[in-house]
């Protein structure tokens, strides 16, 4: 029985899953006609070995094949994984690499030193008391520190400027795809978050969410726990607004 190629693997195990090529590009972030390539086992588009099995490894999670098994089948299909470089290629053993001379401290000039800090205060008593830069630095440093009040108005600014955001906090039961944007569209956050870890995102106006399995993932957005947002395997799209200011 001839052997599966990984175009029809990916494909298969991507009906399987009941996606589309338009929401594996979303998930993964290939763009759809490189994945219809891709399926057809033509890798001409994906620009050398390393992003193909980069593209391999992206596809074959999101879909749930194990993603080693399928590099390692493409490197059986297509003549071998690349040859190791070799370290003589990067590093020219001929070459000595010269060290700087390792010295221990210089304890004459030490000494000096501290001889010198001696006389100077001996003068200065002997002459009538603390020399005046001595002084004028110890009431520099006691100015530098700031009082109460000034502590407490700088933990009010800092609390305002934290009023009118939208949190959203992200928990992965299961390894699941995320990709996190603002109002703009500025890139919060673009790639799989792990198994048991949880990830804050802040912003002024707005956070959109992508999340590639709606099931593996809790949400709680400024405060409030909204629990799973999809089904298993469903790609999700949601979007965050600031809590509403309350009435007086």
């Amino acid at each position: 029985m001839e052997e599966q190629s990984i175009g029809a693997r990916l494909a298969a195990a991507r009906s399987a899953a009941g996606m589309t090529v338009a929401q594996l590009s979303a998930v993964t972030r290939i763009r759809e006609a490189l994945i219809y390539a891709i399926e057809r086992d033509d890798f001409s588009q994906c620009g050398g070995d390393f992003y193909e099995r980069g593209h391999i490894k992206a596809l074959a999670k999101a879909v749930g094949l194990d993603p080693e098994a399928m590099v390692h089948l493409y490197d059986e299909q297509h003549g071998g994984a690349p040859p190791p470089v070799r370290a003589a290629a990067v590093f020219q053993a001929d070459r000595k690499i010269k060290l700087s001379e390792r010295r221990g401290p210089n304890w004459t000039m030490a000494l000096g030193v501290a001889l010198a800090i001696v006389v100077v205060f001996g003068v200065a008593r002997v002459m009538g008391g603390t020399p005046e830069k001595v002084r004028s630095a110890g009431v520099q440093q006691a100015s530098a520190v700031p009082s109460a009040p000034a502590q407490g108005a700088a933990r009010g600014k800092a609390a305002s400027r934290v009023k009118g955001q939208v949190v959203v906090k992200v928990t992965a039961d299961r390894a699941a795809y995320l990709n996190v944007r603002d109002a703009e569209g500025h890139r919060l956050f673009a790639g799989t978050l792990e198994a048991g870890k949880s990830s804050t995102w802040r912003a002024p106006k707005r956070i959109n969410l992508l999340i590639g399995d709606g099931s593996a993932v809790s949400l709680q957005v400024n405060g409030k726990n909204l629990g799973r947002p999809g089904g298993s395997g469903e790609v999700v799209r949601r979007s965050f607004g600031p809590p509403k200011p309350q009435a007086r």
